[in-house]
C-alpha cells in the first residue's frame, strides 16, 4: 500500500460509522482558561494527568476514532513513563495534531484574522508524523458582521488552508481544514447559512487549484446556526435543514466525510443538533460521513468531575465515556434526550 492509499484509508478511518474525534488540542492559552474553571493551575504535569486522564478512559475506542492533540502531548510522558499517547494507540485510535499557530489580524481588514504557521511547517510535518501522528489541523475563522466576513479575509484564509492542506498530503498525512464561521453576533441563521457557503466555495476553490486530493482530506465545519445572542433561534431541525443544504451546494462528493464542531454550543445542544442533522441525512441523500470533532462538547463534563483530583479519576473517567457514547448515538441519528 502507498502512501496516498494509507492516506485515503486514515481518512475513512477518521469517520467511521458510529465514531467521531475528540479535539484535544487547546492551547496553552485556552486550556488555562478550562483549568481557571476548576482553580487548577496550567502546568505541565496538570495538563498531562488532564489528559491522561481522558485517554486512558477504557472503552472509549468504541465512540473515538481519532484524537486531535497540541505538540506537547504527542511528545509527552505519562506517569508511568511511558508517551501519553501510547494509551490511545494501543486502543487503535488514530493520532492527530493541530498544526496551525494560531491567528493574527489580516492588514486592510476591519479586524478580520489569518491563520499562521506555514513557515517551517513541511519539516513539523515530518516530525509529527515520525511520532506516530496520521493527520493535520488547521482552523481559520470568519466573524459575521456589516461587511464581514470580507472577500480579502475569505481569499487569504482559504489560499492559506489549500497549501497547509497540500503539505499535509505531501507528507503522507490527512489534512482536516476547518474554516470555522462563528457563532459570536446577534445575526441570522440565514446570515450564517450565506457566510458559510461563501467561505465553503472559497475554499475548495483553492484546494482544487492546489490539486489537493479530496479522497484523503476531511472538512471540519461549523453548523450553520443563528448568533448566539440572535433574537431568533432556531431549533434542531431548521439547524439541520439550514446545514445540510449549505453542505451540498459547496462540498464535493468524493471528500470521504464532514466533522463537526461543537463551537459555542452548549453540550446538550452540540448533541441534539448533531443528531438531527444525522437524522435528515439518511433521507436527504447526502454522499459524505456527517460526524464530531468536538472539544469543550466532550469535555467540559469530565472536566468539572475531575476537578484536578487523582481520587476522581474514575468519576471524570466515566463522565467522558457517557459523553463520547451519547455523541456517537447523535452521529447515528440515534440520540433519545
Amino acid at each position: 500500500m502507498n502512501d496516498v492509499e494509507k492516506m485515503i484509508g486514515a481518512a475513512n478511518a477518521l469517520v467511521v460509522k458510529g465514531k467521531g474525534i475528540l479535539a484535544a488540542d487547546e492551547s496553552s492559552g485556552t486550556i488555562k482558561k478550562r483549568f481557571d474553571s476548576i482553580n487548577l493551575e496550567s502546568t505541565e504535569n496538570n495538563r498531562r494527568d488532564y489528559r491522561e486522564m481522558l485517554f486512558t478512559t477504557r472503552g472509549i475506542n468504541e465512540f473515538i476514532s481519532g484524537v486531535i492533540l497540541y505538540e506537547e502531548t504527542l511528545f509527552q510522558n505519562g506517569k508511568n513513563g511511558q508517551l501519553v499517547v501510547k494509551a490511545l494507540q494501543d486502543a487503535g485510535i488514530i493520532l492527530g495534531i493541530k498544526v496551525d499557530k494560531g491567528t493574527v489580524t489580516l492588514p486592510g481588514t476591519n479586524g478580520e484574522l489569518m491563520t499562521e504557521g506555514l513557515d517551517g511547517l513541511r519539516a513539523r510535518l515530518q516530525k509529527y508524523r515520525e511520532a506516530g501522528a496520521q493527520f493535520t489541523k488547521w482552523r481559520a475563522v470568519f466573524n459575521i458582521g456589516a461587511n464581514l466576513p470580507s472577500r480579502r479575509a475569505i481569499a487569504a484564509n482559504a489560499h492559506i488552508l489549500a497549501l497547509y492542506a497540500l503539505l499535509s498530503q505531501v507528507s503522507g498525512l490527512v489534512p482536516i481544514v476547518e474554516p470555522e464561521v462563528l457563532m459570536d453576533g446577534d445575526h441570522s441563521i440565514e446570515a450564517c447559512r450565506a457566510a458559510t457557503e461563501q467561505v465553503l466555495t472559497e475554499v475548495f476553490y483553492s484546494l482544487q487549484q492546489y490539486k489537493v486530493n479530496y479522497e484523503g482530506c476531511i472538512l471540519k465545519a461549523n453548523m450553520v446556526l443563528p448568533g448566539k445572542t440572535a433574537a431568533n433561534q432556531a431549533s434542531p431541525v431548521i439547524i439541520a435543514r439550514q446545514t445540510i443544504d449549505c453542505l451540498k451546494a459547496t462540498v464535493p462528493a468524493s471528500i470521504p466525510g464532514v466533522v463537526f464542531l461543537s463551537g459555542g454550543q452548549g453540550d446538550d445542544e452540540s448533541v441534539a443538533n448533531l443528531n438531527s442533522i444525522n437524522i435528515m441525512a439518511k433521507t436527504a441523500h447526502v454522499p459524505w460521513q456527517l460526524t464530531f470533532s468536538y472539544g469543550r462538547g466532550l469535555q467540559s463534563v469530565p472536566l468539572k468531575a475531575w476537578a484536578g483530583k487523582p481520587e476522581n479519576l474514575a468519576k471524570g473517567q466515566k463522565a467522558f465515556y457517557d459523553r463520547a457514547k451519547v455523541t456517537a448515538l447523535a452521529r447515528e441519528g440515534l440520540y433519545k434526550a
